[in-house]
């Protein structure tokens, strides 16, 4: 949970840059990329990623201005990954123009509970990073190139000098 604005707003921006990051690298024919043939498909995973983002914080009060929670997902990558540039870029204007430190410890109900505002923001930033693994295995499974976000990926090591990790 958050109790200090600042320290979401930091964490937020590198966590939204490395969502920007491998959004980024999906190409339109990925997008239908499963694990399996009943799974979620690459596209649906990054624009229910995207759309949470709205979403969530709907539900403290900060309008968004984006996609219905129904919308259809985009045909195109460079979509997906507009609309959460733009999404992204809004939950930091919010709340740092907004909110304060105190307004974190306000409950909002989220999901049929009471939870702080500081906890909604810790949980859009987790959901996030869940979303992201299984979008960077669909990318694998895709032959795509997965970027690194809190390190090198296997494809970034040869920056290094050093031969990729098993």
């Amino acid at each position: 949970m958050y109790r200090v604005v600042n320290d979401f707003l930091e964490d937020w921006k590198f966590e939204s840059d490395g969502t920007l990051k491998l959004l980024g690298k999906l190409t339109d024919k990925s997008l239908q990329q499963k694990v399996t043939p009943e799974g979620r498909s690459l596209s649906r995973l990054a624009w229910h990623m995207t759309l949470t983002v709205q979403q969530m914080l709907i539900r403290t009060g900060m309008a968004q201005g984006g996609p219905a929670e129904n919308a259809p997902v985009p045909k195109t990558a460079k979509e997906i990954t507009e609309v959460y540039r733009k999404l992204a870029g809004v939950v930091f204007q919010q709340v740092q123009k907004n909110w304060k430190d105190t307004d974190l410890l306000t409950e909002v109900s989220m999901f049929g509970e009471m939870w702080t505002k500081g906890k909604v923001l810790k949980s859009l930033v987790l959901h996030q990073t869940h979303h992201r693994a299984q979008i960077m295995i669909l990318m694998r499974q895709a032959g795509l190139e997965v970027p690194g976000i809190y390190g090198p990926a296997r494809e970034e090591w040869k920056q290094f000098n050093v031969p990729p990790m098993e």
